[in-house]
């Protein structure tokens, strides 16, 4: 049983830290939007710069197990992760206003109006297309931390066993 729970230990912390990513970047939004007064545009850069520094520390730490305090090896995990973000924040926000123009939306808001389930009240422009790109941002953002900035090769390891 303890291999199955090691098994999905990645996946399962990915998402926890994920949704606590999440609550970060909306609660240091309000801080700096409601409370610290900021425009739009800097509290929402502001946040966006928590969430990705918090998502950084947990995957680093707890996701990905990446034990190496080499100022080499942290510098080059920030770039990549800050840049790897970066890319899939421009995905976001180009994407979603572009299938929302193609009238992707449209495809689910007929599907749920069909099954009964009214949404009017609740509907928002873009947001199906936005839950949809969200997933699979997330889905990408896990691909490049595995991947390419939190990989594990041989030489890390033992780099990893000489530094204890």
């Amino acid at each position: 049983m303890k291999k199955a729970q090691y098994k999905y230990k990645e996946i399962i912390t990915y998402i926890i830290f994920g949704v606590l990513t999440t609550l970060v970047s909306w609660g240091s939004y309000a801080v700096f939007v409601n409370l610290l007064s900021m425009p739009v545009f800097f509290g929402n850069l502001l946040s966006w710069i928590c969430a990705v520094a918090f998502a950084y520390i947990t995957n680093k730490l707890w996701v990905f197990d990446s034990k190496s305090w080499k100022p080499s090896v942290i510098g080059k995990e920030i770039a990549t992760f800050v840049a790897s973000r970066g890319v899939t924040g421009v995905i976001e926000i180009v994407a979603v206003p572009l299938l929302a123009k193609t009238g992707f939306d449209n495809i689910f808001y007929n599907i749920l109006q069909k099954m009964d389930i009214l949404l009017g009240i609740l509907y928002t422009d873009g947001i199906y297309s936005k839950i949809v790109l969200a997933v699979i941002v997330v889905i990408l953002n896990y691909f490049f931390s595995k991947f390419i900035i939190f990989k594990k090769n041989n030489k890390d390891a033992g780099e990893e066993k000489a530094d204890k």
